[in-house]
């Protein structure tokens, strides 16, 4: 089979041996949400696995937020409240499974909070920087 990469504006021209078909069948996959509420659960001996409970917030306005692209520990912070950033610029680093992720501002302003101090462990998604 014959491929063509692009690599640094360079383009290159592949052989690729194919060793063995995949019949393997392939299911669909769905992404699901999160839930907007936590959930309680029942357990055993009466107890309830309910989630701890974490701070209470608002709705957020999404354009003024940098959410967090990978679950990890924060390992640098690039700002400061009250600095401004531009959109693209770099506010923080990441680590998840040894390889580093440098996060982001999706839009350009000034820096109104930080919600995650350096060593913190990060969810998915969870609201890293607000901007004002």
């Amino acid at each position: 089979m014959k491929l063509q990469i692009s690599i640094d504006g360079r383009t290159y021209d592949i052989d690729v041996e194919v060793t063995e078909e995949d019949y393997a069948p392939r299911g669909r996959s769905y992404l699901l949400p999160y839930p907007e509420t936590p959930t309680t659960i029942s357990l055993p001996g009466g107890g309830t696995g309910a989630p701890a409970a974490a701070k209470a917030e608002g709705p957020v306005d999404e354009e003024k937020v940098c959410r967090s692209p990978v679950a990890g520990m924060v390992i640098r912070i690039d700002v400061q409240p009250g600095q401004k950033v531009e959109a693209g610029g770099q506010v923080m680093v990441l680590e998840a499974m040894k390889m580093e992720t440098n996060v982001v501002a999706p839009v350009a302003g000034t820096v109104k909070a930080i919600k995650a101090a350096q060593g913190d462990g990060v969810k998915v998604n969870q609201v890293l920087v607000e901007f004002e």
